[in-house]
């Protein structure tokens, strides 16, 4: 793996304005995993840098398929440090996994995958972050309305989901769909992203693409972008066949094949659900919008460092010179031997490159002194 030199400027503000009790909005026993009603309200604590902790032991947990309860593989001990709940925010019912100790770290998963996407890569951020794993609007066990998947309203459910949690600051690492997210919560946002790492994705109306009849490479990269835009007719193809048209998602861009049981679970949490299909085209259905957002946002290039993901074996270079054309500070990592999931493919060596990344982040947060108690809502 090559990797430019990371930047040694302090991020300031890491962590500050974090409550250390706050309250968040929990679905009831009787909803879970069902997206009904039945919403109440549990008081938490925060520590220093820590995930909120219940301070009751009836809070419900999710249970359903998506959970981490019902996630398969998980690396060992991850139970032990990382807990999921339902949070209310920006007027959705939002899924996160939390866990860890040291400043907050939101990890956004892309298309089609979940929170899950980032398991072998969070037991070892947690040492130093506090990891939140977040189901995007309309994927996992995230409501599912029929709106609000442009970007800017996808980075102000971040913004607000991470109020909700009582972090102030933090900083951001996004993934394929993830990654024009994270790009637009810290553009939209600028004082609430300390640093920002993004993977294999195009921006929108920045990115220069293949004309519609391009090379067959291109083609089987790309193909399901306008495919996933259609308004109802691809998901009366997909349903009941979800297998095919995941499983080939998964299967042609990766260069280390995703084990079979890891795409399996994709593929089920995605034709378990009546409205899964329409929640996963959501972000392609989005984008005239999406564009006409970032063509305002690239008039004022991000000022913060920026990390730049590709797989060798997926967009390379290109992630890299896409966030040059929208921000100033830009170091890129190419990773051998990956395709396009690079957080599952190549776990070791994203985490070397978010590590050296995030170091100037992670100490800046640990010369914070504690945050001032606040009451909870």
């Amino acid at each position: 793996m090559s990797q430019a030199s990371g930047n040694s400027d302090s991020d300031d503000e890491a962590t500050a304005g974090i409550p250390r009790r706050h309250v968040l909005r929990t679905a009831g026993a009787g909803a879970l995993g069902l997206g009904l009603g039945g919403v109440a309200l549990t008081a938490v604590t925060l520590p220093r840098g820590g995930a909120p902790q219940p301070r009751t032991t009836s809070t419900p947990t999710p249970e359903a398929l998506g959970s981490v309860g019902q996630a398969p593989d998980l690396p060992a001990g991850f139970t032990k440090t990382f807990t999921d709940r339902f949070v209310q925010a920006n007027g959705i019912r939002q899924h996160v996994v939390v866990g860890g100790e040291g400043p907050p770290l939101l990890l956004i998963h892309g298309w089609p995958e979940t929170w899950y996407a980032w398991r072998l890569v969070m037991p070892a951020l947690a040492k130093h972050f506090t990891v939140v794993a977040v189901d995007q609007r309309g994927i996992g066990l995230t409501d599912k309305p029929r709106g609000g998947y442009d970007t800017r309203t996808l980075a102000r459910d971040m913004a607000t989901l991470m109020d909700a949690l009582g972090y102030r600051r933090f900083a951001v690492v996004g993934h394929d769909t993830g990654m024009p997210i994270a790009y637009a919560l810290a553009a939209d946002h600028p004082e609430r992203v300390a640093r920002l790492a993004v993977a294999e994705a195009f921006l929108p109306a920045v990115t220069s693409l293949p004309p519609l009849v391009g090379t067959e490479e291109a083609n089987n990269r790309l193909w399901h972008i306008p495919f996933n835009r259609l308004t109802d007719v691809n998901e009366k193809l997909v349903r009941g066949r979800e297998d095919i048209y995941f499983g080939w998602q998964f299967a042609a861009k990766a260069v280390r094949k995703l084990p079979a049981h890891v795409v399996d679970y994709y593929v089920h949490m995605l034709a378990s659900q009546p409205d899964a299909l329409r929640g996963s085209f959501g972000w392609y259905r989005a984008l005239d919008t999406t564009s006409a957002q970032d063509q305002r946002r690239r008039t004022r290039p991000l000022p913060l460092p920026v990390l730049a993901i590709g797989g060798a074996g997926g967009l390379g270079e290109s992630v890299a010179g896409t966030m040059r054309l929208v921000a100033r500070d830009v170091h890129g990592v190419v990773i051998p031997g990956s395709g396009h999931w690079v957080a599952e493919e190549a776990p070791q060596e994203v985490l070397a490159a978010l590590t050296t990344f995030l170091a100037p982040y992670r100490a800046q947060g640990s010369r914070r002194p504690p945050a001032a108690a606040m009451p909870g809502k």
